[in-house]
């Protein structure tokens, strides 16, 4: 009894050991490194070529100071993927797009529990890395094979009880990335039900969700 005793003592202390080493390997980098690349990732969202450049630049160097850093990873790999639509050479387009593919990939699969922490700008990190990678998988060429997955992910996102206390923000563009979504699946009622959701939540993308619901009853 004193052997089995000690054995599930022993046992319980690894556990202990594994997890603290777990949660101690997620580490945030700096807001007051992480913002500017940010805001660069936000610009070139919006299609300016010159901030997706600088957005995968200051991302693969914060990621070289913080490899396993899956949120730094996630962005790297989105922002990569963007620099397909800079150049005009179609050998250099499919090198982008799965160069940054295959680092969404990594970061997804760098995910555990401990991500459910929050981990940049008031985010649980699993969350972030879903959705970056969502959006990326729902924007590349249908031939990449990528959209049944953002599909999936972005439901994910959606369905983790996370969500409810993420920022508002945060959840204000998942709504209308669903609702976008699901108009282009022609599921109408769901699109409506997403930006009704942004506009009860008072979003800040509240008048964007009003514009959209207007030009679905015209």
């Amino acid at each position: 009894m004193k052997l089995q005793s000690l054995s599930r003592l022993s046992r319980h202390l690894l556990a202990l050991a594994a997890t603290a080493l777990l949660v101690g390997a997620v580490h945030a980098t700096p807001e007051t490194q992480f913002e500017p690349a940010f805001a660069q990732f936000q610009q070139a969202n919006k299609g300016s070529e010159s901030a997706i450049e600088k957005s995968a630049d200051a991302f693969g160097t914060l990621l070289k100071s913080e490899p396993t850093n899956p949120v730094l990873m996630a962005y790297a790999g989105a922002a990569t993927s963007m620099k397909a639509t800079t150049t005009w050479l179609p050998w250099k387009k499919m090198s982008y797009a799965e160069d940054g593919l295959a680092l969404l990939d990594k970061a997804l699969a760098l995910l555990t529990p401990a991500h459910d922490a929050v981990l940049q700008h008031n985010l649980p990190a699993a969350l972030e890395v879903k959705f970056v990678a969502a959006n990326t998988f729902l924007a590349v060429p249908g031939f990449m094979n990528r959209g049944a997955r953002g599909t999936k992910l972005l439901g994910e996102v959606l369905a983790s009880p996370l969500f409810a206390t993420s920022p508002l923000a945060f959840r204000g563009d998942v709504w209308l990335v669903s609702a976008e979504l699901a108009l282009k699946d022609k599921r109408k009622d769901d699109a409506r039900k997403f930006l009704d959701e942004v506009i009860k939540a008072k979003a800040p993308q509240a008048e964007v969700a009003r514009a959209q619901l207007k030009a679905l009853a015209s």
